[in-house]
């Protein structure tokens, strides 16, 4: 029965050639047999579309006579010619090349897509890691540095993660000759097709021990703990993180260390209302320090500070102390306290307090 290669790519019968192009990097990113519910037969079918609608010579045949070719060889009246297909998967006048980043993360069928011109599979990395740091509402003001030990995977100390015994050295992979690749020949309906594959004793390296370290086997890495100072920035916020780069577990054989992120948990501090880089308090004062005024004493971070309270001052207003608030991340100074102030209205109040305040009463008026 002939296959409707349009139907597999979900095109019209009309589409042009980079509607085709679209429409099978759509589907091969879906169902590519490396990715979480992939699915290879339909992955296989999508390419076998591809490399024929991708070609205008192909397509023509295609949509003259379909894929039957019972009664003819290659090339035949009824039949289909397959015989322009290049070795290697390519079809002519069609670049692959360029849906190599498809496959960029998903092993073997990367290197068949870019014509294994990577040479081996990508240095391993190894795994990001997490921590989580408690500080209180001055730490994060101004800054502080803090020690965390961590039970990692981390490089071998006796061959510094290289795998290699010391004294001895790395030697060009014999199964591959150091290229990390092996060929593999694969037969199909469309000629013989050669991909890359990842070199199965050198892992893709292109190079090997010599002599393994015995310490770590050859791993290059040993679990174990590991203590790191850690510099917090002043005025870093409540959930936070701080990414630092290669200090997550070491990767096998030499390859590049995963990260550390530092997730920053700030406590809450009952004193202060902190607003990005400023703080807020509250301050109470007594009806005559209102309408009189008066110097008053209001906690900060750097302590006990003096605040001049205007006479008149209303309640809810806000006094400025410039520079007492947290420290500013990049570095240009400290964010400020606000000071908003609470006029306590008195509850008992004396015969003679009662006497005076009708008397300001009685002047107002």
């Amino acid at each position: 029965m002939s296959k409707d290669y349009y139907k597999i790519l979900g095109i019209e019968k009309g589409a042009s050639a980079d509607e085709v192009k679209a429409a099978f990097r759509r589907m091969a990113h879906q169902h590519h047999p490396d990715k979480k519910g992939g699915d290879e037969k339909k992955f296989k079918e999508a390419n076998e579309a591809f490399q024929v609608l991708s070609d205008s010579k192909k397509r023509e045949q295609y949509d003259q006579y379909g894929t039957t070719f019972d009664n003819a060889g290659p090339g035949g009246p009824g039949g289909f010619d397959f015989s322009g297909f290049q070795q290697g998967g390519g079809a002519p006048g069609f670049d692959f090349g360029d849906l190599g980043d498809i496959f960029s993360n998903m092993g073997g069928f990367g290197d068949m897509f870019s014509g294994g011109r990577r040479g081996g599979r990508r240095a391993k990395r190894g795994r990001d890691i997490q921590v989580d740091v408690e500080l209180d509402l001055k730490d994060a003001a101004f800054g502080v540095e803090k020690s965390v030990r961590l039970y990692k995977q981390s490089a071998c100390d006796v061959c510094s993660g290289s795998g290699v015994e010391p004294g001895s050295q790395k030697v060009s992979c014999k199964e591959c000759g150091g290229r990390g690749q092996t060929a593999q020949t694969q037969r199909t309906p469309f000629g013989v097709f050669q991909t890359a594959v990842v070199c199965s004793k050198c892992g893709g390296e292109g190079q090997m021990a010599e002599k393994e370290c015995k310490h770590c086997r050859g791993e290059g890495v040993e679990k174990r703990e590991q203590e790191i100072k850690i510099k917090i920035p002043a005025g870093i916020d409540n959930g936070e993180s701080i990414r630092l780069s290669g200090y997550g577990e070491a990767a096998k054989k030499g390859g590049q260390a995963g990260d550390l992120y530092v997730l920053v948990h700030v406590k809450k501090d009952s004193r202060f209302r902190r607003k990005e880089f400023d703080l807020y308090v509250k301050k109470n004062i007594s009806f005559s320090q209102a309408g009189l005024g008066d110097t008053i004493e209001v906690e900060t971070l750097d302590g006990l500070a003096k605040v001049v309270v205007p006479e008149g001052i209303q309640s809810g207003q806000m006094i400025r102390l410039k520079g007492k608030g947290l420290g500013i991340l990049n570095g240009s100074g400290r964010g400020d306290l606000y000071v908003e102030i609470i006029v306590e209205t008195p509850r008992k109040l004396s015969k003679k307090q009662k006497e005076l305040l009708k008397e300001l009463s009685q002047e107002q008026n």
